[in-house]
């Protein structure tokens, strides 16, 4: 999109949480790939890896959904960057209770996450009633 961000979107609380979300999971996820990198005995790989790197991609894919959604001018198109949001959302919480239960110490850091991913929740209710 070559579109330049509306002005107002930085100081917007559900755009700012997003930024944090990304953040955090970025460093969860260099955190749990120190651990999970290595080899098991019988020589494969922890699969839970891939996990941590889908917080990464599903994380920096919330800003670019909100900024979709606020420059939609239909409301059908609208609602498809919403709802795009709630599944990415959705699937991360998901996919930090997974990374829970691994053998990683980054695991620790995983309730931060979904605490976040909660106040993220909330914001995204109040933000919809006002699109």
């Amino acid at each position: 999109m070559s579109n330049p961000i509306p002005s107002h979107l930085p100081e917007m609380p559900l755009y700012k949480k997003a930024i944090e979300i990304i953040i955090l999971s970025r460093s969860i996820s260099t955190y749990l790939n120190q651990d999970l990198a290595y080899l098991k005995p019988d020589g494969s790989e922890d699969t839970d890896i891939y996990f941590s790197g889908d917080i990464v991609q599903q994380s920096t894919s919330l800003a670019p959904e909100i900024v979709n959604a606020e420059m939609e001018r239909h409301s059908d198109k609208k609602y498809k960057h919403i709802a795009a949001l709630e599944r990415l959302t959705n699937l991360l919480y998901k996919n930090c209770k997974r990374l829970e239960k691994t053998h990683s110490n980054g695991r620790d850091y995983l309730p931060i996450l979904r605490g976040e991913l909660r106040k993220f929740r909330r914001l995204q209710r109040s933000w919809m009633l006002t699109l």
